[in-house]
């Protein structure tokens, strides 16, 4: 007697069945199922920030203060934005050891270029990122060319334009920009009026909401699955309570730094160029089997050029950010702890290093998690010592949830 069994669907597609057949208990039930089988998703890093919260909180009270979280946000911009980097890097199953020393080159490029050489700002600024761009496109013909591994490239790089960082810099060291320039009144000053934050917060959610049911409707036209109306009214509350409680409890101290909108809006920007372009759908599919997406034919090394390419220009775009910040450009601009921070907040975010795996919302999450660290143990006073220490127990946690969790979605692939 022979017996048939109702064939196994993929999970994306059991989850939305489930939705559109229980509607919110399927929602449940499928988010269940997704954790069971590894999907982990931002969850456990979005867990170990609340944790991270909450026990600093509980040390010191001033932690949550709205004064603090603003200045925790415009120190995360800088380093944020060059994280948005790696983890284009890392979606490729290669690394950038040298985004710290570009945003130094970058950094140093901008304060000579503006304060010795009365450039324009503007054009210094873009002349600033150039020079990243063009180190990208360096290193993405070093590794596609001739083969030479990203780990070498990057780390030459490291070096060596540590040495052309003190070059521009020459005799004098460290160029202060000018306080009344409007990139450093951009970076320390400038925040967003209450109203602008506000419908800033109820728009953002209601253009997901708008983008997703119109994007339902093409599916649908396509004879493909769609998303729920439930899941997309869950996400979108949430986004919309989320957006909501943060920028009123901003507000009760300086507001939104339009320096931390800025980084926002690239990783927005870049999370949608992945999800909904080619060239994004050919990032994945590279990290995941890089001989496949070749035979699929996909442009691989189109594709690493370009990701190489972005990598630089964010970090030279993160320089930049610090100099204004800082109102100063110097010769330790972008070392010190910048590179291993921005790589880690790439990796503690959510992107695996195995490729394939993450979105740009890992450096967000990353980014907020060391900047968390470092500010609750200031307000502690402890020293560096054990922030390095913390931050690099973190880090491996994080690669130790990756790893568990590819185990878990290949034995469950397999069951």
């Amino acid at each position: 007697m022979s017996t048939t069994s109702e064939p196994q669907l993929p999970a994306d597609l059991l989850d939305t069945r489930l939705i559109q057949e229980q509607g919110l208990r399927g929602y449940v039930t499928g988010f269940a199922s997704r954790l069971r089988s590894g999907d982990l998703g931002s969850m456990p890093v979005v867990v170990g920030l609340v944790v991270i919260w909450l026990v600093f909180y509980l040390q010191n009270d001033v932690f949550l203060s709205s004064r603090n979280l603003v200045n925790l946000a415009l120190q995360s911009a800088a380093i944020g934005t060059i994280s948005i980097g790696v983890v284009l890097v890392l979606l490729v199953a290669e690394i950038d050891l040298s985004v710290g020393s570009v945003s130094g080159v970058s950094a140093a490029v901008l304060a000579v270029g503006f304060v010795n050489k009365s450039w324009p700002l503007v054009m210094a600024v873009a002349v600033a990122i150039l020079v990243g761009t063009a180190i990208g496109l360096l290193y993405g013909l070093l590794y596609t060319r001739f083969g030479v591994p990203s780990f070498v490239i990057t780390l030459a790089g490291l070096l060596g334009f540590v040495g052309l960082q003190l070059k521009v810099l020459g005799d004098t060291g460290s160029i202060n920009i000018p306080f009344d320039t409007w990139l450093v009144k951009f970076a320390q000053q400038a925040f967003l009026p209450a109203s602008v934050a506000y419908a800033l917060a109820v728009a953002v959610p209601a253009l997901y909401a708008v983008s997703r049911v119109l994007g339902n409707r093409r599916r649908a036209a396509a004879g493909l699955s769609t998303q729920p109306v439930v899941d997309i009214g869950v996400r979108a509350g949430l986004l919309l309570v989320a957006l909501l409680i943060g920028t009123w409890y901003l507000n009760q101290d300086r507001g939104v730094s339009a320096m931390f909108l800025l980084f926002l809006a690239l990783v927005v920007v870049m999370d949608m160029l992945l999800r909904k372009t080619r060239w994004g759908r050919s990032v994945y599919a590279i990290g995941g089997n890089v001989e496949a997406a070749r035979r699929a034919g996909i442009a691989v090394n189109r594709v690493y050029v370009s990701v190489f390419v972005l990598c630089s220009t964010f970090a030279a775009l993160g320089g930049v950010l610090a100099a204004a910040r800082g109102a100063v450009a110097g010769q330790s601009s972008g070392g010190g702890d910048t590179n291993l921070n921005a790589i880690a907040a790439a990796v503690i975010g959510g992107t695996s290093l195995f490729g394939g795996r993450g979105s740009a919302y890992s450096a967000l999450l990353g980014v907020l998690v060391i900047q968390s660290i470092s500010s609750g143990l200031t307000l502690m006073n402890l020293d560096s010592s054990v922030r390095y220490m913390i931050t690099g127990a973190v880090l491996l946690l994080a690669v130790i949830i990756d790893s568990l969790s590819r185990r878990s979605r290949r034995s469950h692939g397999r069951a």
